[in-house]
């Protein structure tokens, strides 16, 4: 390599100072050694840098693009020194996370942002995944941290898990279907006439999950609860939603609570992340880990943001 970041430092104090004297004033370096620099990079590279021709050295076109292009590298070598130096102190270099789809988007991007409040330079990556998808981006080392896994996780260990809370889940209709109307409690046969709304497990390597839907139901399959939600509020289907997403959308008059005699079991939330030797948190990890196992934050977050769905 023969540009080196000395040689374009002195490019730069040259340009912005106006001269090799006051260039060498800010670099802390004599004149004569500021000039051995550039002619040492114009021998290396066989380029003219400065026109030298009257009293002023002038930047030449392959100087100023040169000066131009070498200011990235600068700042881009000044960015990797300071991330280092945050890597040093036991912050992350990325954090990725997968959260569950039930959770609002807004409740993940406030932690965001307070995250990014603390100025630490760690980057984040957060997905979203439903029912196992958060166990399988765990183990298919896909996360660092997952927030919302639910169920028992998979076999063969190797993480580390926090309860968050339980989710309850209730039977929501659309107001103008059929099932609106139907006598309480609702049994099995009642809904199994009735196309239900599925979401989409998300795991890639773990086997499938799926929840709240009766052997021989039709159904209707969508990628996030977000699109589960509209298709229950359209009458496309019926089925489970969280306590606090129906309870919602019911006093808005979009959807209808109905009772059955079979409920479906509150489901048992985890903040789950690889353990082990090899896997020591960093500070962001246990930043986030401490946030979200505070009491009632799961309660909080599932009602955080619902209007903005």
């Amino acid at each position: 390599m023969k540009i080196s970041i000395e040689a374009l430092l002195a490019l730069d104090a040259i340009d912005r100072k106006g001269s090799f004297a006051a260039a060498a004033h800010e670099l802390h370096r004599v004149p004569s050694a500021v000039t051995y620099v550039v002619q040492k990079l114009e021998e290396d590279l066989d380029v003219l840098i400065y026109d030298r021709r009257g009293h002023r050295a002038k930047l030449t076109a392959a100087g100023r693009e040169l000066l131009n292009e070498g200011r990235h590298i600068l700042r881009a070598a000044g960015e990797l020194e300071a991330h280092v130096k945050r890597v040093a102190t036991g912050w992350e270099a990325e954090l990725r996370i997968a959260y569950d789809d039930v959770i609002p988007v807004r409740a993940m991007l406030d932690l965001a942002w307070d995250f990014h409040a603390q100025q630490c330079g760690t980057r984040l990556r957060m997905n979203a995944e439903v029912f196992g998808g958060c166990w399988d981006a765990l183990v298919s080392n896909r996360a660092d941290l997952v927030i919302g896994a639910s169920g028992d996780g998979p076999a063969g260990g190797g993480y580390a898990t926090r309860p968050l809370g339980e989710v309850e889940f209730v039977f929501a209709v659309a107001p103008d279907h059929p099932l609106a109307q139907a006598t309480e409690p609702l049994a099995p046969d009642d809904m199994l006439r009735h196309r239900a709304v599925a979401v989409a497990d998300s795991s890639r390597n773990l086997p499938p999950r799926t929840a709240g839907l009766l052997t021989g139901q039709e159904t209707f399959t969508v990628h996030s609860m977000a699109a589960k939600l509209a298709a229950q509020q359209m009458g496309l289907g019926v089925g489970h939603l969280p306590r606090a997403l129906a309870e919602h959308e019911a006093t808005a008059g979009r959807l209808v609570i109905k009772q059955t005699t079979q409920s479906r079991p509150a489901a048992a939330w985890f903040a789950a992340w690889r353990s082990g030797r090899a896997h020591r948190p960093g500070k962001a990890l246990k930043w986030w880990i401490e946030r979200v196992e505070t009491k009632g934050w799961l309660d909080r977050a599932l009602v955080q943001g619902i209007d903005h769905t």
